[in-house]
């Protein structure tokens, strides 16, 4: 798998990800099910390349991203999620 990942470069100011799945509790100490979170706006996700123009994120960099303006890719058989620099909102 590695070298899928080294074999692929975004350009511009695209990043690829992977998403992280995530349990997501509420103040009262809930755990929302999968499908209450996918209502959330924002999506945590692991930097796979950024792309050439990108300064500020780097590879393996956790993220937060605005799912409305992302969009999904099949690279080598395996499911990529491709956003802008812009659509990240937090760097962990």
């Amino acid at each position: 798998m590695e070298l899928k990942k080294k074999l692929m470069r975004a350009i511009g100011k695209n990043i690829v990800i992977s998403n992280v799945d995530e349990e997501v509790k509420t103040a009262s100490g809930l755990v929302l099910s999968g499908e209450d979170t996918n209502q959330l706006r924002y999506k945590r996700g692991r930097v796979i390349t950024p792309g050439t123009e990108v300064l500020s994120i780097a590879s393996g960099d956790e993220v937060y991203y605005d799912k409305a303006q992302s969009y999904t890719m099949i690279i080598n058989d395996e499911q990529f999620t491709i956003i802008q620099e812009r659509d990240v909102v937090v760097v962990l």
